[in-house]
This record gives C-alpha cells, sequence and structure tokens, in this order.
C-alpha cells in the first residue's frame, strides 16, 4: 500500500495557476502472510509454516514464485541455515483446495514455483523445517525467517519469529556394577539425569525415580551427588517388593550449557548432569 499525491499547473499567457493537491492510495495486487503453527521451537523437531498469498487484482496470476531463506543469519564471514526443509512436505492448497504438488528446490533457500492463484483470490502453502545445529537453543535464542513472493514485475516480503523453548529438557541413564555378582553380593545401581534444556529443573518440578530392583536389594544405601540420603525423607523403599523411588522435590539439575563454535557455527551443548546411586545386598 503507498499513499500517492498530484498537482496539476495551468498555464496561460500571462501565468499560471496550480490546482489543489488529491491524495490516493494505491493497493497491492499482490500481499503475503506467513505464520508457524506455534511460535515456539525445540531442537531436531520440526516447525510447521504456513503462507498466503493474496491476488487482489482484477486477473489471474500465473508463475508466482515463493523463496524463503529458512532463516539465514550472518555468522562471522558466512551465513549459516538454522532450518532444515524436511523433503516431500510441502501442500498447496488453492482457494482451500488441495493442488498437485509444485515445483520445489531446496538449499540453502527454499523455492516453491508454478504457484497460479486466481483474480480475487488466495493460495496457501505449508511446509515444514526441521530445527538444526546452527539454531540457538539458548533461552533468548529466535529464528526469523522471511519468504519473497514474486509475480511478474511485483514482489512483497512476509516474515515469522519462532522462539526456543525455555524449558528442562531430561534424559535418564541407569549403570549396573558389578555386572556379575554372586548370592550375597552387592550391586550398585548408578543413575545419571541429564538435563538438556536451557532453564534448570528445579524442585517445584518434582522429579522422581522410581525402579523396582530384581533381584530385590537388602539393606540399600543411597546417595545423591556423593550426599547419604534418608529414607522417609528423600526416598521410599519396600524390601518386600524391590520398589525404589525418590521423593518429590529432592532432585534438581542444572540447565545445560551452550556454545557456538567459532569456526563452523554449530551449537554444541553440554547437559547438566546429577547422579543417584542405589548400593545393596542382594
Amino acid at each position: 500500500m503507498a499513499i500517492f499525491t498530484n498537482q496539476a499547473i495551468l498555464s496561460y499567457r500571462n501565468g499560471a495557476v496550480s490546482s489543489n493537491v488529491v491524495t490516493g492510495e494505491l493497493v497491492e495486487v499482490l500481499s503475503a502472510t506467513k505464520n508457524a503453527l506455534l511460535d515456539t521451537y525445540v531442537r531436531d523437531e520440526t516447525v510447521t509454516y504456513v503462507i498466503n498469498v493474496f491476488n487482489s487484482g482484477n486477473a489471474p496470476m500465473t508463475g508466482v514464485t515463493l523463496t524463503d531463506d529458512l532463516g539465514a543469519y550472518t555468522f562471522g564471514q558466512t551465513t549459516l541455515i538454522p532450518l532444515s526443509y524436511v523433503e516431500d512436505s510441502v501442500a498447496y492448497y488453492l482457494e482451500g483446495i488441495l493442488q498437485p504438488q509444485p515445483t520445489v528446490t531446496s538449499g540453502p533457500a527454499l523455492t516453491v514455483s508454478g504457484i497460479t492463484i486466481p483474480a480475487g483470490g488466495y493460495a496457501q502453502i505449508l511446509y515444514q523445517a526441521r530445527v538444526n545445529e546452527f539454531a540457538p537453543v539458548v533461552a533468548d535464542g529466535e529464528i526469523t525467517n522471511t519468504v519473497t513472493v514474486v509475480s511478474g514485475n511485483e514482489s512483497v516480503t512476509a516474515s515469522d519469529t519462532v522462539r526456543a523453548v525455555a524449558a528442562p529438557f531430561l534424559a535418564i541413564n541407569k549403570a549396573v556394577f558389578p555386572a556379575t555378582v554372586s548370592e550375597n553380593g552387592q550391586l550398585t545401581y548408578t543413575f545419571t539425569i541429564q538435563n538438556f534444556g536451557n532453564t534448570d529443573a528445579v524442585a517445584t518440578d518434582d522429579l522422581v525415580v522410581t525402579d523396582t530392583f530384581d533381584p530385590i536389594l537388602d539393606p540399600i544405601t543411597v546417595t545423591y551427588e556423593g550426599v547419604v540420603w534418608t529414607e522417609g525423607t528423600e526416598y521410599n523403599y519396600n524390601p518386600a517388593t524391590g520398589l525404589f523411588a525418590t521423593l518429590p522435590g529432592n532432585i534438581t539439575v542444572p540447565a545445560a550449557t551452550f556454545a557456538q563454535d567459532p569456526v563452523t557455527g554449530e551449537w554444541n551443548v553440554v547437559p547438566g548432569s546429577v547422579t543417584l546411586t542405589v548400593t545393596g545386598t542382594v
């Protein structure tokens, strides 16, 4: 949309006079919007984008092309692409009706061509992109990507921003030592709890580890980060069934640390970690 003004001049033998100034509005025939179905992202998961292209003119548009930069940003002397197009994920709708697959080219930008939009109508293009190793996953990380739509001599852009989820992402690994034990011998189970997220897992997150030991251990000793725990306060254990459970609020895990490789631009993640051990007699 653009505002324009215009003024006429009347010339005659004895001079010239100007008309009043008229103002008008030039409305673009081609317009576009872009939105992600969710406004947050997690590394290695997919983001679904919806692009709407409108033709407000009185003639159809053919050969319309969309080019999406997939969130490209400058890093030192290079350009990084934090989104990877998911192959065969483009869907093209015309007035809400699914159309045959358009021509799609990816790498590094995503290009969709061969779009037709009727007069006074619209087209909708959906696609998915995977969040890759160049996407910032720190608490204030974000990806802004822009699509450029071209029809003949007309060109418009539309952008959308998604932000990294601020939350803990936990994983647990269990190990046993020794792998072979005799009757009345001792076993030690080690639980390593990792946080790959950008915020701490805190007491109010109510982390609980449960396990049923088979063979049953009795008696047991429990330590958390090297500190001996007390039954009934930090954990419960039933020696008749082997059921073990920590009590909510006792396990916390620090957030991961993130660093962007100064050469490649890849984001490296070092998870926060805590260790819980249970040692008992078979």
